[in-house]
């Protein structure tokens, strides 16, 4: 006999109601209980008719998640951490790239691929507050990344300017006075670059030491390759630095083979940090000192939040929700040691 509902509710020792809301992927169900559930339903090979569940409820039991491009190492992974929450949930995702240009985001806003899905994760480089404003308000969407709009969308962000103070404090701490800073954007206030030089500068503030702008160097793209360019021209042009901020891992380890390059030790002649915490950072020799956003919370909470208003018609006021970052010290700050 093919389980049914009331099977794995036995099973589980829960009502009907509660095995619908975990496999329909409610946010409002206690860890344990869910996992219960989750067990009972592996035990007797429970299938969900997603076609009758789904023409009862007037949803496809999909979201989407759009991203600037999935050759980056950051969201790469945090989409496999999106996918993997809502894959806990019983539900699906169907992944966009937008290269980060306005145009192709504005066209994912009005792409009637969206009707596949019940709402949206968007991680927007280049919209502004009046696309976003324009877009179907009947259409659940969160919001992540560093740009806070003025618009009635939840908001699922990170403390960076915080966060960067706190990896110029860690090389301040060690006696580093000369930090060179690799990614700033040309004109960028409230992105990922701006919020973090911004706690680069209050980190050197507090500290009494002044700020050199011969030190920040302009990337245009935030890969291997820019990191390890844009310390080979501090070299070239005689720059003197004993450490490197890069604004994220890929930059800082493109960095540190740049530095082997040019017969620089990491960290005992330049200590390097990064910001990400990719899994890659914890494998590199050195391996890579970083800060951890809290992108696992990211992921939870973004899929939790957009879950939360597909099943609540509730109208809650939305909310920019921030989580906790951490300082995870390797091998390539002084004094460090292996995480």
């Amino acid at each position: 006999m093919t389980p049914t509902l009331h099977d794995v509710a036995r099973l589980a020792g829960v009502s009907i109601k509660t095995v619908s809301n975990v496999i329909n992927g409610h946010p409002h169900v206690r860890p344990a209980t869910r996992e219960t559930v989750q067990r009972a339903v592996a035990e007797l090979g429970y299938t969900p008719n997603l076609t009758a569940r789904n023409l009862r409820s007037g949803r496809t039991g999909a979201i989407a998640l759009a991203v600037p491009d999935l050759a980056l190492s950051y969201f790469a992974e945090l989409a496999g951490m999106v996918i993997a929450q809502a894959e806990e949930r019983g539900v699906v995702v169907l992944v966009e790239q937008t290269g980060g240009e306005p145009g192709r985001e504005r066209e994912l806003l009005r792409s009637p691929r969206l009707g596949l899905t019940d709402g949206l994760i968007l991680s927007p480089l280049g919209l502004d507050a009046s696309d976003l404003a324009a877009r179907s308000a009947a259409y659940p969407t969160v919001l992540l990344g560093e740009r806070v709009f003025d618009v009635p969308l939840d908001h699922v962000t990170m403390r960076n300017a915080e966060a960067a103070e706190a990896a110029t404090a860690h090389l301040l701490t060690a006696g580093r006075r000369r930090i060179a800073v690799l990614g700033a954007q040309d004109g960028d206030a409230d992105g990922a670059a701006g919020l973090r030089l911004q706690g680069h500068r209050t980190a050197l503030d507090a500290a009494g030491v002044g700020f050199d702008p011969e030190l920040v160097v302009a990337t245009r793209f935030w890969d291997r390759s820019g990191g390890a360019d844009a310390v080979r021209d501090l070299v070239a042009r005689g720059v003197r630095f004993d450490a490197v901020f890069g604004l994220n891992d890929t930059l800082a380890l493109g960095a540190i083979r740049a530095l082997q390059e040019a017969g620089l030790r990491v960290p005992h002649d330049v200590a390097v940090i990064g910001f990400d915490d990719l899994d890659e950072a914890r494998y590199s020799i050195p391996s890579l000192t970083t800060i951890d956003p809290g992108r696992r919370w990211i992921a939870q909470t973004a899929v939790d939040t957009l879950l939360g208003r597909i099943s609540d018609a509730t109208g809650d006021p939305a909310q920019v929700l921030s989580g906790e970052f951490a300082l995870r010290v390797r091998e390539s700050s002084p004094g460090a040691f292996q995480r």
